[in-house]
């Protein structure tokens, strides 16, 4: 596996930030480490980058310990931190190279030109850091995260404060750089989730509530099932309201109708609307999203 967390707890004084966290990524997965600001995920992954140590439990990038090797560890990964740290006098190129030069790369100026290809770069390149609007920072931060060619990419908020086009871009970004390299990143943005992840670790106030796939969340956590229908003509609530398992039915417009059951009634929405001599004109099932998955393991 490419990180493993073993019983990971970080005290500050008396608050503990982290309370006996453990999780895993396996090589090639990208996971959202998705919490509410102040869940422990800066925390968690700064432990990983070893930007702080624990006070207790033992954490590993690649098979190698983040206490007993930490400049080892950090070789294996690139880490865009939530402040993206960039010198704004800088040319993108110069950066690029400056960053490259640090990590004594081979064909520094080959390798600079491929990450400037790889993020979309290449209009931008002869311009000041400065003068960047911020997707195109995030760009740049990724491409130095990524010029030592790690196993492992660590992202931290890698979208916040992105206008709905360089989310877009950032997004699709992520999700080609996964396709070679093993991503953690974190956010408290559920579409992104939805976009990006194989999997969720959900954490909140320093533990962790969830670690599965969106698939598997939504299906365990839907108690109950979410109907509306639309019909040609209006039928009596009270006969939906008899069906086996109906919890409540609403009429939230003339001939639509929003039902919640404890069970999937659809078969039996069908024979009553049939026995009435309506016609069904259109039915949904409401689905959880990340967002209602998200509300009901963190809320208070």
């Amino acid at each position: 596996m490419s990180i493993s967390v073993k019983n990971i707890t970080k005290v500050y004084g008396t608050q503990k930030a982290l309370n006996n966290v453990s999780f895993e990524v396996n090589q090639g997965e990208i996971v959202g480490l998705l919490g509410p600001n102040g869940a422990g995920k800066s925390t968690a992954m700064k432990i990983i980058t070893c930007y702080k140590r624990q006070t207790s439990g033992v954490a590993s990038v690649c098979g190698i310990d983040t206490t007993e090797d930490p400049q080892a560890v950090k070789k294996c990964i690139g880490y865009l931190p939530e402040n993206n740290p960039l010198y704004l006098d800088m040319y993108v190129r110069e950066s690029l190279g400056f960053v490259a030069g640090i990590y004594k790369i081979k064909n520094k100026n080959e390798r600079v030109e491929e990450m400037i290809k790889l993020t979309g770069l290449e209009q931008e390149k002869h311009k000041k850091i400065g003068a960047l609007s911020k997707g195109y920072r995030q760009r740049v931060g990724l491409a130095q995260a990524l010029i030592h060619d790690p196993k492992v990419l660590i992202l931290d908020e890698p979208t916040s404060g992105l206008d709905p086009n360089q989310l877009i871009d950032i997004r699709n970004l992520i999700k080609d750089i996964g396709k070679n390299k093993t991503v953690l990143f974190s956010t408290h943005i559920m579409q992104e989730a939805e976009a990006i992840c194989d999997r969720v670790i959900i954490i909140d106030k320093g533990l962790i509530k969830a670690d599965d796939t969106i698939e598997h969340l939504q299906k365990s956590l839907a108690s109950h099932y979410m109907l509306r229908i639309e019909l040609d003509k209006a039928i009596d609530i009270q006969k939906i309201k008899s069906l086996k398992g109906v919890l409540e039915v609403k009429e939230v417009e003339a001939k639509k109708y929003h039902i919640t059951s404890q069970e999937n009634i659809v078969a039996d929405i069908q024979k009553l609307i049939v026995q009435e001599e309506a016609t069904l004109l259109d039915l949904q099932r409401k689905e959880y999203t990340m967002e209602s998955i998200f509300h009901e393991l963190t809320k208070k």
